[in-house]
């Protein structure tokens, strides 16, 4: 079932502000079902710092892929065929390949990812360039009988 809002009027009235409306559109669509596997956890660690933590049981680090393409990360796995011949009489961890896709905000840069005892961790952190950031101006005061200031006077 589809969404019945339509982003037109922010199109025509706003001026920069497609990616917000991408964004919308994309989280308000039920066509794509979102896949429950593997399980995963966000957190915030600190104001600026977060950590996608994913459950990969059964894959080792070399089958695991991380990369970050237009804002978007990106993981995803593929498990090696096993070159031996197994006799499972019940097979309950899944080592089935997936693709796991974040939209990351503006400045926002993954820092690293590690891999310990199943989880695998992606450290993500915020980084506003100081261009961006709030800066303080300092007003200050002139005097008249400051002897920096000059009269302006008509010349003709």
């Amino acid at each position: 079932m589809r969404s019945s809002f339509d982003f037109a009027p922010l199109h025509r009235a706003a001026i920069g502000f497609e990616q917000i409306a991408d964004l919308m559109d994309r989280v308000l669509s039920n066509d794509v079902s979102q896949p429950s596997y593997p399980p995963y956890n966000i957190e915030k660690m600190e104001p600026d710092s977060y950590r996608i933590s994913i459950a990969v049981a059964g894959f080792s680090e070399d089958d695991l892929s991380v990369e970050v393409k237009e804002n978007t990360l990106i993981v995803s796995a593929r498990k090696a065929e096993d070159e031996g011949e197994h006799n499972y009489l019940y097979r309950g961890i899944a080592t089935r390949a997936f693709e796991r896709r974040f939209t990351l905000a503006d400045h926002v840069v993954v820092t690293g990812a590690s891999y310990e005892n199943g989880m695998l961790h992606i450290d993500l952190k915020r980084e506003i360039p100081e261009a961006l950031k709030p800066r303080r101006i300092e007003i200050t005061s002139v005097r008249k009988d400051s002897p920096e200031l000059v009269e302006a006077k008509a010349v003709n």
